[in-house]
């Protein structure tokens, strides 16, 4: 009989949670071979080999339909991807550059005790508005990560109310 496993298993072997690997099968990139009797998701050896390919993928900076893409048979070759890695830094070095440049501007004019005008300011809010939302869209993610992990805590260890789990009042 072939080995298999059952979702936490797999995501804790793949240091990911549980919630990623079913919203991984809402979206149809990676779904259960096979299903228990009482409806667990169960997992198999090419299962999770798919998986790490997909986490390999996204640890390289593709997003999840590019990885859907990749799974799917259209052809990344790994020079495609790493090309795609490049561009990435690239834009992000440039936004980068750019609020430095903004920044530099701003110090300089201080300096001189010259008075900022509206476009200044403008472009330097613009810039910093692009740098704050890749910011928070990453610190979003890593809350989100987080919260799965405390779900999953509790999930694993519920108590009974009023024995210092939550109170229904």
């Amino acid at each position: 009989m072939k080995r298999q496993w059952k979702v936490g298993e797999i995501a804790k072997m793949a240091g990911i949670t549980i919630r990623t690997l079913r919203f991984y099968d809402q979206i149809g990139l990676f779904s259960p071979s096979d299903y228990s009797p009482s409806g667990y998701r169960l997992y198999t050896e090419k299962d999770i080999s798919r998986l790490q390919q997909i986490l390999s993928l996204k640890e390289l900076g593709l997003s999840l339909e590019e990885i859907k893409g990749v799974m799917s048979g259209d052809q990344l070759s790994l020079s495609d991807i790493v090309t795609i890695q490049i561009d990435r830094l690239k834009e992000n070095i440039r936004m980068q550059q750019k609020l430095l440049h903004e920044l530099e501007n701003v110090s300089s004019r201080m300096q001189r005790n010259e008075p900022f005008t509206v476009e200044h300011v403008m472009n330097i809010m613009r810039t910093m508005k692009m740098n704050h939302e890749k910011f928070f869209a990453e610190r979003k993610s890593s809350m989100d990560l987080h919260l799965d992990r405390l779900g999953e805590y509790l999930d694993e260890h519920p108590e009974e109310p009023g024995q210092g789990g939550f109170k229904n009042e």
